[in-house]
């Protein structure tokens, strides 16, 4: 593995803006793309619904169609749009620094948190990060080359090695439920091993405000490994691990793939997206997952 691979750059960071400003938006106003639609009423571009007409609205707003059906007057309600924020949390669990294939999977958070970015500031929101620090504050809001810019900035510096001061992902995500409105997009990138930590109402909390994706980091290693004697070093010392033992196995998988299996079985449930993306992929390789139905929490 090239050093690379091991520790993000900004040189590689920004050159995936490619990755984003080659992706087809589609039509404004499908969920997640676009400017968001503000939940307050006003009178602004976009049809939000029809209401009984009250003293004081606008005559010229009145809906007649729907005056004329009910025998009562109705009035027209417009949603305002505004910029909306998108919103990266980085997970600095010490499991993503490491890989065997192509980069570690911090150094794919990195790549993915860059295209999410990218994509971002193509659709005209706003973007922050964030990660779970008790002492250094988010990535602030900002729109443009500007504000990409600093959340590449921040992701390099995370994940170039793990920080001596991470606090877990259920911190990171009550951070973030601090910093969301109404419309926002929240990309969470994650240690699977983190996930059972974060309670399943924290997630339908999240659900409720934003469009949520986690991306779940893993190695090709950890979902197949092999069936033989497998080497490797901790430190200074060298072990090997027999995964021909049936009892080894079970272990294996219950670190490494039963975290992953809860997480797909379980968020969609919860109003939340989830997508694997392994160290091999192309860090893009998860865009298409915006384009799918989300399920919405009540």
């Amino acid at each position: 593995m090239s050093e690379q691979g091991i520790r993000p750059t900004l040189a590689e960071l920004i050159e995936l803006r490619a990755a984003a400003t080659g992706r087809r938006v589609p039509r404004r106003g499908r969920l997640g793309h676009g400017p968001a639609p503000s939940p307050l009423r006003g009178r602004g571009m976009e049809y939000a619904e029809s209401r009984e007409y009250t003293a004081g609205d606008d005559a010229r707003h009145i809906d007649w169609r729907v005056t004329a059906r009910s025998g009562r007057a109705h009035t027209k309600v417009y949603q305002a749009e505004r910029e909306r924020l998108s919103l990266v949390v980085a997970d600095t669990a010490p499991a993503l620094y490491y890989g065997t294939r192509v980069r570690f999977k911090s150094v794919q958070a990195a790549r993915a948190g860059a295209v999410a970015a990218w994509l971002a500031a193509r659709e005209g929101d706003r973007v922050a990060a964030l990660r779970a620090s008790l002492r250094e504050p988010p990535v602030p809001p900002a729109g443009g080359q500007r504000g990409v810019l600093r959340v590449l900035d921040a992701l390099v510096r995370w994940y170039a090695a793990p920080p001596d001061d991470d606090a877990g992902l259920p911190v990171a995500l009550d951070h973030a439920r601090r910093l969301l409105r109404p419309g926002a997009r929240l990309l969470v990138l994650a240690e699977p091993g983190s996930l059972p930590a974060v309670p399943a109402t924290q997630w339908a909390a999240l659900a409720r405000r934003a469009e949520v994706l986690v991306l779940l980091l893993v190695d090709p290693l950890e979902m197949e490994p092999p069936a033989g004697l497998l080497g490797f070093r901790d430190g200074g010392e060298r072990y090997q691990l027999d995964l021909s033992s049936a009892a080894v196995r079970e272990r294996w998988a219950q670190a490494f793939r039963q975290p992953v299996q809860d997480a797909l079985q379980r968020l969609p449930g919860r109003g939340v997206r989830v997508e694997l993306l392994a160290t091999d992929a192309p860090s893009d390789a998860w865009l298409p997952v915006l384009d799918r139905p989300q399920s919405r929490v009540a």
